[in-house]
């Protein structure tokens, strides 16, 4: 007989442990001690470690320099952290007067892609700006929109311009279509024809256990030539930092950059603690194919930071909500050390 919690009580439990464990990190009125890097450096690996998953670190505290990696010049799968570059290249086009923010696209039928995001709910011939669709590509990570924006940008200059802002790691290597269809063939290979309507109308392959297609998953996510895009924890935390520096793009551009970030829909993950915290703004951007990945990457803004952070979780076999309070864990207590 399991002894598992449910997963509401669970979460419930992690809920009140994240409210006490930021009360601790950071009692009000506090004067707080600041940690050696070392001794961070390691109490954040332990953290990490901790994790039955493949893991990587990068956060540096912008005002002093200080940072802590973990395994973090290590590439990774990103999931839908890659729609970051998506994004600067948006920007940079409008700024550059090819692309206008104000464009109107009606969305087709062929053109809605299930997964993560809000737009393939509602009826087909809704019309939104490019600028609604950055931010629905951002704030609820909506796989429509992101396709939409890439096939205005197009994914060869992404990735050429991360290349030519010296993250070579940092790559889109499927557009969110085909990397559902590549995950659909590997469930069937007679699907690998589909259309993209059918691929995303696709129901669980007839006779295969629910074990088997968790089996299908974490081999999947495992094969890099699979992954929807690929970076490192440095590169990313880069790439923040440049977007709020205004290295990439004019003040008014990074400004409307960085808004998208702070209008993040999910909270579980590098806010999971410090939500609960005055003063403190994350301005952030989660990956996700749960339970196998759950990454975050963003700018925690608060009296005495910024932080630029990244972090990246994959072949997770753990408990998905103990993964991300651990992720929410460790940004309160970089605040902690780095006031």
């Amino acid at each position: 007989m399991s002894t598992a919690l449910p997963r509401r009580r669970t979460r419930a439990l992690l809920r009140l442990t994240a409210a006490a464990a930021f009360s601790l990190v950071c009692p009000p009125g506090a004067a707080v001690a600041q940690t050696s890097d070392a001794a961070l450096q390691t109490e954040v690996q332990r953290l990490l470690d901790a994790l039955p998953a493949q893991t990587s670190l990068y956060a540096e505290h912008v005002p002093s320099g200080r940072r802590i990696a973990v395994r973090a010049d290590v590439p990774v799968s990103t999931m839908s952290v890659i729609k970051i570059p998506i994004m600067v290249q948006a920007y940079r086009d409008a700024q550059a007067g090819t692309l206008s923010l104000d464009e109107r696209h009606t969305i087709r039928e062929d053109e809605l892609r299930g997964g993560t995001g809000l737009l393939r709910r509602f009826g087909v011939g809704l019309a939104p700006t490019m600028r609604d669709l950055i931010d629905q590509m951002i704030i609820t990570s909506d796989n429509t929109a992101t396709d939409l924006v890439l096939a205005r940008v197009q994914r060869t200059r992404v990735n050429a311009l991360m290349q030519e802002l010296g993250l070579p790691h940092t790559r889109m290597l499927h557009s969110i279509a085909d990397f559902f269809r590549l995950l659909q063939t590997a469930y069937d290979p007679q699907r690998a024809s589909w259309s993209d309507v059918q691929i995303f109308r696709a129901r669980n392959p007839a006779g295969v256990s629910a074990d088997s297609l968790t089996a299908i998953r974490y081999r999947f996510t495992a094969d890099s030539t699979m992954w929807l895009g690929s970076t490192t924890a440095r590169e990313m935390s880069t790439l923040l930092r440049g977007i709020m520096n205004g290295t990439y793009a004019n003040r008014a551009n990074s400004d409307a950059m960085l808004q998208h970030l702070r209008g993040q829909f999910y909270t579980t993950r590098l806010p999971a603690v410090l939500r609960y915290a005055s003063g403190v703004t994350v301005a952030h951007k989660t990956g996700d194919f749960p339970p196998i990945s759950g990454s975050d990457v963003g700018i925690i803004e608060y009296d005495g930071g910024p932080i630029v952070i990244s972090v990246f979780t994959n072949g997770n076999t753990g408990d998905f909500a103990v993964l991300e309070n651990t992720i929410g864990r460790i940004a309160a207590r970089l605040v902690n050390a780095w006031r």
